[in-house]
C-alpha cells in the first residue's frame, strides 16, 4: 500500500475530506437557523405557521450593552391593523377602515411592538434625540438658515404652525425633527426633518406629505422632552402614509 492508505480504498487525504464535507454540511445548517431568530416563525393570514427548513432554533438569551437580556426569537403579541381585505382571497390588499394615516396600513403601516422608551447612547446611555432648549452644547451652524421661527405650511398651502425648536441627534449630530407650535392653538407636535422642505429667502418650511388640517392628528408625545422608539415609528408611518393617503386623489392611479 502507499504512504498514508489505510486499506487498499481509504487513506488519510480520503478520510479528512469527508470530515470536511461534514463540517461544511454542518456549518451551513447551524448558520442558516441562527438566521431565523428574527422574523421566524412566519404566520400567514390564515394562522398557519411557517419555518421551512431547518426550524427556528430554541429561544437564546442575549444580553444588550445596557444590561438587560433578550429572547430570540422572542414572543411577541399580534399585531393589530385597522384594516380589511378588499377581496376574500389570500393575499388581497388591505383597506384602512379609520383614519389611514394611524391605522397602520401600507405606507403608513409602523411596528407596533417596538420599545416605547427613549433610544439611547453608547456610552453615556442618555436619550439620543433631544431638544436643542435642554442642551446648549449643540447649536445650529451659521452657515445654516435657523428653522425656528419659521412658518410651516402644509401641501395645501396654509398655514400650520409655526417651528419653535429644533430636535437632535446627539450621537449623529443632525437635526431629526423640528418641534412645530399648532396654529390652531391644539399644542406642539414633531415634523421629521426629511418631510420638510426650507426656503431660506422666504423662511417658510413646505411639506407635501399631509394638509394643514392633518397636522392636528399627529401623533402626541408622552414627554415633551423625549422621544420614544415607538413614537418615532408612528411619526415617520404618519408623514410617510400621507403620500398616499393625504388626500383621496393620491390613492387614484395615475392614468
Amino acid at each position: 500500500m502507499q504512504t498514508g492508505a489505510l486499506t487498499g480504498y481509504v487513506d488519510v487525504a480520503q478520510i479528512v475530506l469527508y470530515v470536511f464535507w461534514l463540517f461544511f454540511a454542518g456549518l451551513v445548517y447551524y448558520l442558516v437557523r441562527e438566521n431565523k431568530r428574527e422574523g421566524y416563525p412566519l404566520v400567514t393570514e390564515r394562522g398557519e405557521i411557517v419555518q421551512g427548513f431547518p426550524p427556528a432554533p430554541p429561544p437564546k438569551a442575549f444580553i444588550m450593552h445596557d444590561g438587560h437580556k433578550m429572547l430570540a426569537p422572542r414572543p411577541q403579541p399580534k399585531e393589530r391593523v385597522a384594516g380589511v381585505h378588499i377581496a376574500k382571497w389570500a393575499g388581497a390588499p388591505l383597506t384602512p377602515t379609520g383614519n389611514p394615516l394611524v391605522d397602520g396600513v401600507g405606507p403608513a403601516a409602523w411596528a407596533q411592538n417596538r420599545a416605547d422608551v427613549p433610544d439611547i447612547t453608547f456610552d453615556d446611555e442618555l436619550p439620543k434625540v433631544v431638544p436643542l432648549r435642554n442642551h446648549q452644547m449643540f447649536w445650529v451652524a451659521t452657515e445654516d438658515p435657523n428653522p425656528q421661527g419659521m412658518t410651516v405650511f402644509g401641501l395645501d398651502r396654509t398655514l400650520a404652525g409655526t417651528v419653535v425648536d429644533s430636535w437632535v441627534d446627539r450621537s449623529e449630530v443632525v437635526i431629526r425633527y423640528f418641534e412645530v407650535e399648532l396654529a390652531d392653538g391644539s399644542g406642539n407636535v414633531l415634523l421629521p426633518q426629511h418631510f420638510a422642505r426650507i426656503s431660506r429667502k422666504t423662511r417658510q418650511i413646505r411639506v407635501g406629505a399631509i394638509t394643514t388640517a392633518q397636522f392636528h392628528d399627529v401623533p402626541r408625545l408622552k414627554n415633551a422632552d423625549t422621544v420614544t422608539i415607538l413614537e418615532e415609528e408612528k411619526l415617520v408611518a404618519y408623514f410617510g402614509g400621507g403620500f398616499l393617503y393625504a388626500t383621496p386623489k393620491r390613492t387614484e392611479p395615475l392614468i
